[in-house]
């Protein structure tokens, strides 16, 4: 039986596919089986001699696994109808400090850096052509504890500010302006801000 090397992976596909170079070159030359068994992105990758699989842990999948959505009408439930804008940058935030808290994604969606601050897609096709939002298609109730504590702390400091506000103060920050490298301001964009800019941004402040 081969030896097998254990990893973690902590980051999104990207940093996989780095992973995925890494362990085919180690394999070239250690004919080793290398595997992951446990993964904060919620996945098993074993490598092999042979091949490379990604394994999703299926007790991780399902239902219950909290998306933007829920999010963000846990939020609208909270606070009321706001504008759109503003509900795109208090999920942002969400996601942010709960990086920072409790050391995991909120939410599975990634966030875009758009022209006007970060956005996730997802939300916006739902609000698209909205300025304002008061209902959501999301369940709050797949909010753990811990998420609803979080979500609440980032309303008590950031849900008393407008729109412009959060949209200048997200303009300001180093995730979306890193991720907007090479981009004048209004370009169209649609770059992934990595959550790893993320957490090591807000935990510094």
């Amino acid at each position: 039986m081969d030896e097998k090397i254990d990893l973690s992976v902590l980051e999104s596909k990207e940093v996989r596919n780095q992973l995925t170079v890494s362990a085919v070159e180690a394999i070239s030359s250690s004919k080793k089986a290398i595997s992951t068994p446990d993964s904060t992105q919620g996945e098993k990758v074993t490598v092999q001699p042979e091949s490379l699989r990604i394994i999703p842990r299926a007790t991780e999948i399902g239902q219950n696994r909290v998306s933007a959505h829920d999010v963000a009408a846990f939020i609208l439930e909270q606070q009321g109808e706001m504008t759109a804008m503003k509900l795109q940058k208090l999920v942002y935030y969400s996601q942010a400090w709960s990086l920072v808290w409790d050391e995991e994604p909120l939410f599975i969606e990634p966030i875009e850096a758009w022209a006007n601050g970060p956005v996730v897609r997802s939300l916006y096709n739902q609000h698209k052509g909205n300025f304002k939002v008061k209902d959501w298609q999301g369940d709050p109730k797949k909010l753990s504890e811990t998420q609803r504590e979080t979500i609440l702390k980032v309303l008590e400091f950031y849900g008393g500010m407008s729109s412009q506000v959060l949209s200048d103060l997200s303009h300001s920050e180093e995730p979306w302006l890193k991720a907007r490298v090479g981009l004048a301001v209004g370009d169209r964009g649609n770059r992934i801000i990595p959550l790893a800019d993320m957490a090591e941004y807000y935990s510094s402040l």
